[in-house]
């Protein structure tokens, strides 16, 4: 009993009350606690916006896994962030269909007008800019999330559109 509260008061230190309830709340659905991996680090996700070291070893601790699987199932789905993010995430399609459709010169615009390349944040936090492999609309290619809303049949004018509230400026 006394190691249930060690573990607990270490969780609290990292995780708060409430991620903590959430995750239970996972828990009565699902037979196996590591079986709730993705919800608890999609629940820390929602509200740090992303998943450090730390919260990462007390989600380990708190589903009686290793640190190191539960990074293998971080690391293998791309919407868990392990390092800080933008407030907008841009996810930018580089498929086949959206490379046929012209996306390098799609990306390209966004980069200069946003003045980051794939994997950087804007100097203001809003927005960081990932490519992922597919976003599953591809007959409305060139396509690309920012934040939860999908845009397709990206060109130039789009972008222009999308981004005019002005530069957000240079890498961070």
């Amino acid at each position: 009993m006394s190691d249930t509260r060690i573990i607990q008061t270490d969780l609290s230190s990292v995780l708060t009350v409430e991620e903590i309830a959430e995750i239970d709340h996972e828990l009565v659905h699902i037979p196996y606690k590591s079986g709730a991996a993705i919800d608890a680090l999609k629940i820390v996700q929602k509200a740090r916006g992303w998943v450090s070291d730390e919260c990462l070893q007390a989600i380990a601790k708190h589903l009686e896994m290793s640190s190191e699987e539960l990074e293998g199932v971080a690391t293998f789905y791309n919407l868990i962030y392990r390092r800080p993010v933008g407030d907008k995430v841009i996810l930018f399609c580089d498929s086949v269909s959206c490379w046929i459709n012209g996306c390098d010169d799609i990306k390209q615009a966004i980069s200069d007008k946003l003045g980051v390349d794939y994997g950087e944040t804007t100097n203001d936090n809003a927005y960081t800019l990932l490519p992922v492999p597919c976003l599953g609309a591809c007959d409305r290619a060139p396509v690309m999330m920012v934040g939860d809303e999908l845009v397709t049949n990206l060109n130039n004018e789009v972008v222009e559109t999308l981004f005019a509230s002005g530069k957000s400026g240079g890498k961070q």
